[in-house]
């Protein structure tokens, strides 16, 4: 019998942490089910004591997931400790996620702590954890540059503490598979009590070493990889979870354990989450990229037409990829509509939102003659959006472009209950059409990142647009998709602008 390697996924609480990629309770919600129709093992949900948009937001995933191990962050601290144990109280299944930094760097600079004060802040929030939670995990943060003699200690005296989990996470990319690999090894030889606790890894991506790292150090004994969808995460990201999750499962030859996930919902996950925080896929991504599994060398077709595996070492089927799709039309009726959002993933919360969203399937398939399941995944996350409460809202938008002259824009947008007219001209109509709705909105925010991706194939795709702006150091992405590029462009930008008018401001966990 191999050993089980547990899964524990990070992107509602580290990949949230990506500049521009903060989602609502109701998103996490959606991801966190998604995550668990995958058998995902732990969901770290977030960080209770952030905020309180993210103490709710934990608190709803926590009530909404059954099976899987709800987990939220804390530093070690009494009062973010008892947040997270308030927040994960209606858990079937929880645990607490305590850290605190060991790296000399971080504990002279950052601390400004002794050694020894960092051992007993370490063995309090473990125990004051385990009043709620049978469950703990303790995080030695920035192990990649901490002394391995003051990791033994550190480590040893927190098992002893109660804590079942240790993770030894990678925070800063530093380092490299061999070395990290051997760190892992020798702390489960040299400490006293390492059979007491499973060891963990998280590790990141700055050097774009954070799969290779987590692989090596299961080879040396890990037994629970954190990792996020589409590898998102703080500066590079982390260790992508479907990446480790099919090395594991590919290799079976190599490794000593396996992974209990439904792997055919990795697809359906990933696009999930680039929808709802506007990152899209790069094509030539592992697993998930549209090119994953796309042959365009003449060699390479002929081999796969005669045994797929000359060029594929994975089934595109088994991560979710399919030929073979479900084609929705105009002519195609409410029940057939659900049933595939429920395929996809999505559920209805009541039977208003239903309506809504098949008016506009049936407003889009008005526009072109085939709905593809990008198509549906990018109405769906429209419909989220429209339903939070929105300040600024595209009434109309009218664009002129003519050879030789400059083109121009006119935008009428709703500010609150009172409608406004604006007027502008650009180096192109989508340039017009922005520069007419700040010139309504007055809202000064710089435009960080424009960025247009066509939902599939053909010349009547979708577009989706992500934009993303900045204003007085808050990151927000706007998303919009529409058969008309101008008008996807205008509802992304507005959808921006709405997000910088939310005054919940949610503060980096770590400040």
């Amino acid at each position: 019998m191999k050993d089980k390697l547990i899964i524990f996924d990070t992107t509602l609480r580290d990949g949230e942490q990506s500049p521009g990629a903060s989602m609502t309770a109701d998103e996490k919600v959606r991801i966190a089910r998604a995550l668990e129709r995958m058998k995902v093992d732990v969901i770290e949900a977030g960080f209770p004591a952030a905020s309180e948009g993210d103490f709710l937001a934990v608190q709803s995933v926590a009530e909404a997931v059954k099976g899987s191990t709800v987990c939220g962050l804390s530093r070690a601290l009494d009062r973010d400790i008892d947040r997270a144990g308030e927040a994960l109280k209606l858990a079937e299944r929880s645990r607490i996620h305590t850290f605190i930094a060991t790296s000399p760097i971080h504990m002279e600079m950052k601390l400004r702590m002794s050694p020894d004060q960092v051992v007993e802040y370490a063995v309090r929030a473990v125990k004051r954890a385990r009043q709620f939670t049978d469950d703990v995990e303790f995080s030695a943060e920035d192990a990649g540059r901490s002394d391995e003699d003051f990791l033994c200690r550190i480590l040893e005296a927190v098992i002893d503490a109660g804590a079942t989990t240790l993770n030894i996470p990678d925070t800063v990319g530093y380092s490299i598979p061999a070395q990290f690999g051997s760190t892992i090894g020798n702390l489960i030889q040299r400490i006293p009590n390492s059979d007491k606790a499973i060891f963990s890894v998280h590790c990141h991506n700055d050097l774009g070493l954070a799969v290779a790292n987590s692989l090596s150090a299961v080879m040396q004994g890990a037994r629970q990889v954190e990792c996020t969808i589409n590898g998102l995460g703080e500066r590079a990201g982390n260790a992508s979870l479907e990446e480790v999750v099919m090395a594991i499962k590919t290799r079976q030859d190599a490794f000593s354990c396996t992974t209990g996930l439904d792997t055919r919902e990795i697809l359906t996950c990933s696009k999930l989450v680039s929808s709802i925080t506007g990152f899209p896929v790069q094509p030539n991504k592992a697993i998930v990229g549209a090119n994953a599994f796309a042959h365009e060398s003449g060699i390479h077709q002929d081999g796969v037409l005669k045994n797929r595996e000359t060029y594929e070492i994975m089934r595109a089927e088994d991560v979710g990829w399919s030929a073979n799709r479900m084609v929705l039309g105009k002519h195609s009726g409410r029940s057939a509509f659900k049933s595939r959002m429920t395929e996809l993933g999505f559920e209805f919360n009541s039977e208003s939102e239903l309506n809504d969203a098949f008016f506009r399937f049936k407003q889009l398939a008005d526009k072109k003659h085939e709905i593809f399941d990008e198509d549906l995944q990018a109405l769906i996350t429209e419909v989220n959006t429209d339903t939070e409460e929105e300040h600024f809202k595209l009434i109309a938008l009218k664009v002129c472009s003519e050879t030789g002259e400059k083109p121009e824009a006119v935008v009428t947008v709703k500010v609150g209950t009172q409608e406004f007219t604006g007027t502008a001209e650009g180096s192109g109509v989508v340039d017009a059409s922005l520069k007419a709705i700040e010139s309504v909105t007055k809202v000064a925010a710089n435009l960080e990142l424009y960025s247009v991706n066509n939902i599939n194939s053909g010349t009547d795709a979708q577009g989706d647009v992500t934009v993303r702006l900045e204003k007085a150091g808050r990151v927000v992405n706007g998303l919009g998709a529409d058969t008309d590029i101008v008008i996807a462009s205008a509802k992304a930008y507005l959808n921006a602008l709405n997000k910088l008018e939310d005054k919940g401001v949610k503060k980096h966990p770590q400040v």
